[in-house]
Formats: C-alpha cells, structure tokens, sequence
C-alpha cells in the first residue's frame, strides 16, 4: 500500500492567514504523517540536532495583582509562596554569569508585576545593560508595558521581550480575569514596533479543548510577523491555584501541538519551556522531533522545578544533540 506521506503537502512559504479549519486538520493527521512534516519543515531552516539553550530568573517574587489561574505568584491565590523585591543588580550578574557557564546563550528575567511603574523599570534597565555586557542575548518578562517603556527597553540592549497569549482568546476568560485578551495584544504590538523580538507561546493542559489549542496557535502564527521565539508550556498545577486539579492532558496531544506550532511558525524557536519535569526522557525526545528546538533549563523556572542543567546536557548527549 501506497505510503500516505506521498500525499502530503508540505508549504515551505511563511503564512499569515491560516484558517481554524486548516488548523484542526493537522491535529488530525496521522501521529507519523504530521510528526514527519514537521520534521521536513524543521530540518529546512534549522539545524535538527541543535538546540538553543535559555535560562530563567525571577527577579521579583510574588504580590502579583493578576489572577492567572495557573500562577502561585497571585496575590489572589493561597499557595504559600514567600514574596521577594527585586533582586539586586550584583545578584542578577552573578545568576547570569552561572547560566552562561552551564551552556545558556539567553538569559531571561522575570518580574511578577501587572505592569511596571516607571520607577521599577531604571534597575530593570541595569540589568539589561549588565546581561547583555556578557554577550547573553537578553529576555524580559515583566507584564504590560506602553510604548515608551519599550523604547526605554530596546535603547538598554533588550533582544526578546516575553509575553504570552496563554490560551485562545474564548478561553481565555476562564483563566484570567484581570486583563483582557486585547491587552495582551497590545502588548506584543509595543514590542514589536519598537523592534524587540517577540518571544509569546502559551500553556498546554489548563482544562482547554483541542479548538483552544489549535485557535492559540491560530493567534500566534497570523500575527503580522511571527513570534522569533514560541515557548510551549505544559500546566505545573501548584497547589493553592485555581487550576491544581486540572485534568492531565495526554502527552502526545503535547507533541502534536509542538509539531503543528513548527509547521504554522517554521522559522520560529519553538521552545520546550514549563513542565518539563514531568515528562520523560522519550517524550521530550518526541517533541525535539517534532519541532522544539529551545528550551530552558536550569533548576528553577521563575518558581516552579525544572530538570536539573546536567541531566539536560545527559540527554541531549543521548540523542546527539548540541546546545547552542
């Protein structure tokens, strides 16, 4: 019998005009057939056995004033998490010193605001300025932020600025209530006219259905230019936070929504970001195939667990993998 991939077609041409049905019907495919079109896709713009390499620090814990459901630093949530101010600047230098030491070419830092006040952003600038004097690529993550800020940002040497959509703008309202989709948006739209790159991806396994995933990828991937940097987060239910008891969701739905994020985005790092800990060495292996090709690593991810760094590189050794 005919093998199906015969009848696959695979676009090389970067699109901004994927419809919702288009979408669904990769979800669809055969788990082989969209695994090996990801794959082809993956292997034209990209070396497949390399993966970029990201570090995470919070640099401000907790007293968030955000609801996300999934998120222990809500001041609205009882998970027993111990708030933080913002780290010194010395601090942060020797944090990011150890992460590029370990492999890291990206350095990421998080603060839990809603948005920052103007006054939060002049040591938030620092750090910047600081990170980048160690030839790190820079990432930021600290909420909504206005046009203003974001040239404050891209002046310090900012290179990627993280805010994700999370869910699909119907679902959204289940998770968040205290800003909206739109904002969200905006957002993206600060950072991208001040000539940041985006990174902005979304989290798996929230109680969503399959349309939810396939219409985040959908916002995602019609964006006027797509993200440089989409990370895919499967759900750390925290106890204390709304979603700790969402149902689990089955891991190869997981690796069906990297390998369709890699065929909609196909020269956009699609990063293996929160969750990890829970997955295994096979699966992880699963999602490299089918398009991951970041992740972050380190011992903790703002403030949840994260593979250890060395059983990353054990892995990746494994599979014959270069971190980058």
């Amino acid at each position: 019998m005919e093998s199906s991939i015969s009848h696959l077609s695979i676009p090389d041409e970067l699109r901004h005009d994927w419809r919702e049905k288009e979408i669904a019907t990769l979800f669809t495919l055969p788990f082989n057939d969209l695994l090996f079109q990801a794959q082809t896709i993956h292997r034209r713009h990209f070396n497949p056995n390399e993966v970029q390499i990201s570090s995470l620090l919070s640099i401000k814990t907790g007293r968030c004033s955000e609801d996300c459901g999934y998120c222990p630093q809500s001041a609205h949530h009882d998970a027993e998490l111990e708030s933080e101010p913002l780290l010194p600047l010395d601090e942060v230098i020797e944090a990011a010193k150890a992460a590029k030491a370990k492999g890291a070419s990206r350095f990421c830092m998080g603060a839990a605001w809603r948005s920052p006040k103007d006054r939060d952003l002049q040591p938030v600038l620092e750090m910047v300025r600081a990170v980048k004097a160690l030839d790190m690529d820079t990432c930021m993550t600290l909420g909504m932020l206005t046009p203003e800020q974001t040239h404050e940002l891209k002046q310090a040497g900012l290179d990627y600025y993280n805010h994700n959509l999370d869910t699909s703008p119907e679902y959204y309202g289940e998770v968040i209530s205290t800003r909206t989709y739109q904002d969200r948006l905006d957002t993206l739209q600060h950072v991208r006219d001040a000539n940041i790159k985006v990174c902005s991806g979304g989290i798996l396994g929230m109680g969503e259905s399959r349309r939810d995933r396939v219409r985040l990828l959908q916002q995602l991937a019609n964006q006027e230019t797509h993200p440089e940097s989409v990370p895919i987060n499967l759900l750390i239910k925290v106890e204390g936070t709304p979603l700790e008891n969402a149902p689990d969701l089955d891991h190869l739905e997981f690796v069906r929504s990297i390998a369709v994020a890699r065929i909609l985005m196909p020269r956009s790092q699609v990063r293996l970001s929160a969750g990890r800990e829970s997955m295994s060495d096979e699966m992880q292996a699963l999602c490299f195939l089918a398009g991951a090709n970041s992740i972050f690593y380190g011992e903790k991810l703002l403030t949840t667990s994260n593979p250890a760094a060395d059983t990353d590189m054990q892995l990746f050794e494994r599979l014959g993998i270069r971190a980058v």
